[in-house]
């Protein structure tokens, strides 16, 4: 990785001014590459597929051997629904991915599978045994054509045929050819952090969704996993800018050595706090101690009391300070009620002689509220009463003659002489109970405190339990032992520091490349997607984390997620093709240009659009030596779109295979 022929560890060397010995020794302790050559040619081309099995069922049973064969450009795979175009497909993927993207309904018709491929220009036959739906044995073989590998099943040394990978179940087929594809194709593993404590690893599936378009409703424009940034990791694989499988590398070691240092030094941290809270909880404990020992104090042992003697007086006591308070809370209540009584009858004189009415009244009921409904008598009605006569409680007009005057106001009067003299009786009660409350509890108080006292004379074991707690508190506390300081490793620092260094100088780098490579991408997504139909597109601008944004009709920018799901087709198939163009233009190696696409009519809304798409695709994949293999159960739109020689059709309402 150089620019303007200075090697990469040199630039990073200049940067942070380290040796640049120390960044190569950096790069060689986390295993990161310091130079990635341009990627070798990545091609894959179909060439044969044979299918080998009993067909159970009602629908034609018995044995088959069917082969299909593949042309150049685009290939349409014609066949009523439910008669195997989609199978095919999902069986290629096997034989290349290691597994199928879904499953296979048919898969237990199946006894043998072989598929012809040249991969990075290399003939390769997969061979596969299946017994009961599972691989019982497979094979890789490579030869030197691939005509001659068509009648091989097995090994062959006089023709020159030999084995590259043998497994002998679906999970150990699986995990060769992943391995197998990545070396050929010359692809790197895509590797993210994960959960900031390790890495995750990608691989040749991830790589295969931009072979296999998903349906054009899902929301990934290149590949078919959105998570951990993906799709952009494709493109720029795709696009081949400067080492980006080494960026991804060296960015995931960066932010997992960051991460390892983040959770060491929130370790110390919390260890630091444990500590922090340990000392406390001993303070805490010498504090509790100090104020037990404080509060035995050191007493004097002299004589004592007899506690039993105490004991009995202090309840006595209690007992007599209880009666005491009682017949104080029922003077209280007494004293209230007479001195409200002596209130009521002031006003009563007052009343009497000021109002004829109120002397009219005076032997009467002088109730608070309605003796039938509870409602209480207001103010207004006690005003009513004494200026207009009326009843307070009912409202009618008092009758008769206020004849005797005088004697109403001395009745009164006496009454209240008579209240007045209980209320002082009832003042003079209270106070001498309170006097003798007063003493009570006096003398209850005194009781109380020689019977503590007493009590303290016995607590000198207490005492002497208190004094040892608070000194093995003490020396707890002064040898309780402080954390050292954290040693930061210098070695860990340093490689920290020259991975960040070299994160941002290899981006620096993909910028760089970048702005011609995707300015010319964006040309050729505009090209190609008017070509398929989208009209109104205007511009499209497609960055390196995969986001494009498409300009329609006039309107604002919107995201590829809210494109309708056949211009969604429209624009991966644009991208991929853009891809090859850009990679051609630029003497780079890109996408292995085949595609595989399911039911592509099932995006479009007119057979006019289908047609428009497939044409111009079918015009494109010739051009551009691109194989796209597509299924559809219009045969007449196969017709018109393509060749004969590009047709694998099942008439009749028959199986393709």
């Amino acid at each position: 990785m150089t620019e303007n022929g200075m090697p990469l560890e040199s630039r990073i060397s200049e940067r942070i001014g380290v040796p640049a010995e120390d960044v190569r020794s950096v790069f060689d302790d986390y295993g990161v590459p310091l130079a990635t050559p341009p990627a070798r040619p990545r091609t894959l081309r179909l060439h044969r597929l044979r299918l080998s099995g009993v067909r159970t069922g009602s629908v034609y049973p018995g044995k088959f051997d069917t082969p299909l064969r593949f042309s150049e450009g685009l290939t349409g795979l014609v066949a009523a629904n439910l008669r195997g175009k989609t199978s095919v497909l999902e069986l290629i993927t096997w034989c290349l991915r290691g597994s199928p993207r879904e499953s296979i309904g048919v898969r237990h018709w199946l006894h043998e599978i072989d598929l012809d491929v040249e991969v990075a220009g290399q003939p390769m036959g997969f061979r596969l045994n299946l017994t009961n739906e599972k691989i019982t044995s497979a094979v890789v073989l490579t030869g030197p054509d691939i005509q001659t590998l068509e009648t091989a099943r097995e090994p062959d040394a006089a023709r020159q045929i030999v084995s590259v990978l043998r497994a002998s179940s679906d999970e150990s087929y699986a995990e060769q050819i992943q391995a197998l594809m990545m070396d050929r194709l010359d692809l790197h593993p895509l590797v993210n952090s994960f959960q900031e404590t390790g890495t995750q690893t990608h691989g040749w599936p991830v790589y295969f969704g931009a072979i296999y378009l998903p349906a054009g409703r899902d929301k990934a424009l290149l590949g078919e996993v959105l998570m951990s940034g993906l799709p952009g990791r494709l493109l720029q694989v795709f696009l081949d800018l400067p080492s980006a499988a080494a960026l991804t590398r060296v960015k995931t070691t960066a932010d997992v050595l960051a991460a390892r240092r983040k959770t060491h030094l929130a370790a110390d941290k919390e260890a630091r706090e444990q500590r922090n809270q340990e000392r406390q909880q001993i303070e805490e404990n010498l504090r509790q101690a100090q104020q037990r020992l404080a509060l035995l104090g050191d007493g004097d042992e002299g004589e004592q009391e007899s506690l039993t003697d105490l004991a009995a007086e202090a309840v006595r006591l209690s007992r007599a300070v209880a009666g005491a308070q009682d017949l104080w809370d029922e003077l209280m209540q007494a004293h209230r009620r007479a001195r409200a009584q002596r209130q009521h009858d002031a006003k009563l004189v007052n009343d009497v002689s000021e109002s004829a009415t109120a002397r009219l009244l005076f032997h009467g009921l002088d109730p608070k509220a309605c003796p039938r409904c509870d409602q209480e008598i207001t103010a207004e009605r006690r005003r009513e009463e004494s200026q207009a006569h009326a009843c307070a409680v009912c409202s009618r007009l008092v009758p008769g003659d206020d004849d005797n005057p005088d004697d109403v106001i001395a009745e009164a009067k006496q009454r209240l002489e008579a209240s007045a003299a209980a209320e002082r009786a009832a003042k003079q009660a209270l106070e001498a109970a309170e006097a003798e409350l007063t003493r009570l509890s006096g003398d209850l108080a005194r009781v109380q405190e020689r019977l503590r006292r007493a009590e303290f004379a016995t607590q000198v074991p207490a005492r002497v339990a208190a004094r040892e707690q608070v000194l093995r508190l003490e020396g707890a506390l002064s040898v309780f032992p402080e954390l050292p300081p954290l040693v930061d490793d210098p070695g860990q620092t340093k490689a920290l520091k020259v991975l960040k260094t070299a994160v941002k100088t290899l981006e620096e780098d993909h910028e760089t490349a970048a702005e011609t490579l995707f300015s010319d991408l964006n040309r050729e997504i505009v090209e190609l997607g008017r070509r398929f139909g989208i009209d109104s597109l205007e511009a499209v601008r497609i960055d390196r984390a995969a986001r494009l944004e498409v300009t329609k009709g006039g309107d604002r920018p919107k995201p590829f997620g809210v494109q309708s799901p056949g211009e969604r087709l429209r624009l991966r198939i644009a991208v991929v093709i853009a891809l090859l163009r850009v990679g051609a233009a630029h003497h780079v190696s890109t996408h292995p240009g085949l595609l595989l696409i399911d039911s592509p009519k099932a995006e479009e809304v007119q057979d006019l659009d289908i047609r428009r798409l497939l044409g111009e695709l079918a015009k494109l994949a010739m051009d551009r030596h691109l194989q796209v293999l597509i299924t559809t159960s219009d045969f007449e739109l196969a017709h018109d779109v393509l060749q004969q020689g590009n047709i694998i059709e099942a008439p009749d309402g028959r199986p393709l295979w």
